[in-house]
C-alpha cells in the first residue's frame, strides 16, 4: 500500500492501541501525514514515535471530540501544521452497557451517544470545510453489531446504527461538496483486549483460551478472526483515491461471520 496516500494529510480520531494504532501506522506507510487525536496524550506520542522512527511525519492534539473548542482546536492545530485535509477517520470508541436494555441506565445510552454519534458529527462539522478543499474523505468505524440483535448489546446497537444512518444521511448532503463519507464494519478484532477477554471467558468454562477462540471463529467463512491491520486496510483503501466513486457505503471486514 506504500504511495496509496502520497501528498495526503490523514486526521484520525479516536485513536486507541489496536485498531487506532494500526490505522494511523498504516496510513503513514501508505505516504500519508497523520494528525492523532484522543484524550490519552501519552498514547498519541507512543503511536507518532513509531511513525516517525519509521520516517514519517505526525501531529500529534489531545482531543476530547464531545468538546466544542477542542474539536476547533484540532481543526486549527492540523490546518497551521500541515495546511490541508484530505481524509479523516472516526474512531471513538465506547465501551458499552453489556446489560439488557431494561437494565440499562438512561444515562449510559445518552453518553454513549454523545460520544459515538454526536462527537462523531462535531468532527465532521469542524472539518467540512478543510475537506470540501480537497474533495476529501470521511471513513466511519462502525461494528458488527448493526448486523445483528444478540441479547447485551441493546445500547451499543442504538448508538451504532444512529452512527451508520448518519454516514449515509451526510454522505448525500456533502456529496455535492466532493467529499466522500463510508463506513468500515469490523466483527471481532483479534488485539490484546480480546485475547484478554476470552482469557476470562475460557477461566469460566474451564477450557482454553485456544478453544474460546476456535469456537468464535467456527461461526465466519475464513475460520479465523481478523486482525487490526485487515480492518486499517479496509480504512486506508476508503481514504485513498482508489474508492474515489464510492460513497454513503458500509464495508463489512469480518472474516465472513456476517453477509449483507
Amino acid at each position: 500500500m506504500t504511495g496509496l496516500l502520497d501528498g495526503k494529510v490523514v486526521v484520525v480520531s479516536g485513536v486507541g492501541p489496536a485498531l487506532g494504532r494500526s490505522v494511523c501506522l498504516k496510513s503513514a506507510a501508505a505516504g500519508a501525514k497523520v494528525v492523532l487525536a484522543a484524550r490519552t496524550e501519552s498514547r498519541l506520542a507512543e503511536i507518532a514515535d513509531e511513525i516517525r522512527a519509521a520516517g514519517g511525519q505526525a501531529l500529534t492534539v489531545p482531543t476530547d471530540i464531545t468538546d466544542e473548542a477542542a474539536v476547533q482546536n484540532l481543526v486549527e492545530r492540523t490546518v497551521a501544521e500541515f495546511g490541508r485535509v484530505d481524509a479523516l477517520v472516526n474512531n471513538a470508541f465506547a465501551i458499552p452497557s453489556m446489560k439488557p436494555l431494561g437494565r440499562t441506565d438512561f444515562d449510559q445510552i445518552t453518553d454513549s451517544l454523545n460520544l459515538t454519534v454526536l462527537g462523531t458529527l462535531r468532527v465532521i462539522k469542524a472539518f467540512t470545510p478543510a475537506l470540501a478543499e480537497n474533495d476529501g474523505a470521511i471513513v466511519n468505524v462502525n461494528s458488527m453489531v448493526v448486523r445483528h440483535s444478540e441479547p447485551r448489546y441493546g445500547s451499543y446497537k442504538i448508538a451504532k446504527s444512529a452512527l451508520l444512518a448518519m454516514s449515509q444521511t451526510l454522505a448525500s448532503e456533502l456529496g455535492s461538496d466532493g467529499i466522500r463519507i463510508n463506513s468500515v464494519v469490523p466483527g471481532y478484532i483479534w488485539d490484546d483486549q480480546l485475547k484478554w477477554y476470552f482469557g476470562e471467558v475460557a477461566k469460566k468454562y474451564g477450557i482454553t483460551p485456544e478453544q474460546v477462540y476456535e469456537q468464535t471463529a467456527s461461526r465466519s467463512d475464513l475460520k479465523r478472526l481478523p486482525e487490526p491491520d485487515e480492518i486499517a486496510d479496509a480504512v486506508v483503501f476508503f481514504a485513498s483515491s482508489m474508492s474515489r466513486s464510492i460513497t454513503g457505503q458500509t464495508l463489512d471486514v469480518n472474516c465472513g461471520e456476517y453477509h449483507v
